[in-house]
């Protein structure tokens, strides 16, 4: 009985990114956008913690009948696209005239949400893996012209649909050990430019896209390596 409460706990526990969603919503509609990506941090903390808790608390062989990648999936499709969508929107960071914008990461990332391929047997995501908050931080923090932004949010969309692997940093073999310290250090970088917002000091936030371009150089190699043109 015990163990079935963990595991129901557990459950409990990856639930809560749904609440910090919600107050997202909340506290963007108010312009709160130094709290919204608090919560959001969190989440993120949340989400990388949870399966490593499932696994011990051995949540699919207790309940087997509740689908926690489920339930992970939607959390994910709030906290990752629904709430940068809404920053994109709100946060005026698109031209005037194509407001409509802030609604394509939703949509393509329900195409990418849904394919049943989106993580690979070999622990890659195939496709941009919606890393729309990511985004959403660098364009407020970085004052990027409207049009940059557009363009930049139009082509990540665009590659949701194009199938390139894109490393799973926890979880991909290849160079894991460099990527979870780079990683950590970027994550570093990154809480202590949410803690300047709304104006983090301009070196360090530039200094953190190392890891941005370093995941995406990786990725397009690693892909490119395993391509089945490549293996031919």
């Amino acid at each position: 009985m015990t163990a079935l409460i963990l595991a129901w706990l557990v459950h409990l526990y990856s639930a809560t990114g749904v609440i910090l969603g919600f107050l997202s919503i909340v506290l963007i509609e108010r312009g709160d956008y130094r709290t919204t990506f608090w919560l959001n941090a969190l989440a993120v903390a949340i989400d990388a913690s949870d399966g490593t808790l499932a696994r011990a608390a051995r949540v699919k062989e207790r309940i087997p009948w509740f689908d926690g990648g489920r339930l992970e999936d939607i959390i994910d499709y709030l906290t990752y696209v629904v709430v940068p969508s809404l920053i994109f929107f709100h946060a005026g960071l698109l031209p005037k005239n194509a407001l409509w914008i802030a609604a394509v990461p939703m949509v393509a990332s329900a195409y990418g949400f849904c394919h049943a391929e989106a993580k690979t047997a070999d622990h890659y995501f195939l496709g941009f893996p919606s890393y729309w908050n990511i985004l959403a931080l660098y364009l407020v923090v970085l004052h990027t012209p409207a049009w940059l932004n557009g363009a930049l949010i139009l082509g990540l969309a665009l590659f949701v649909f194009i199938p390139i692997k894109y490393i799973y940093p926890s979880r991909t073999t290849a160079f894991r050990s460099v990527t979870i310290v780079l990683g950590l250090i970027w994550g570093a970088l990154v809480m202590l430019t949410i803690y300047y917002l709304p104006e983090p000091p301009r070196g360090m936030v530039y200094a953190s896209l190392f890891f941005p371009v370093y995941y995406t150089i990786l990725s397009f190699w690693l892909s490119r390596r395993q391509s089945p043109a490549r293996r031919s």
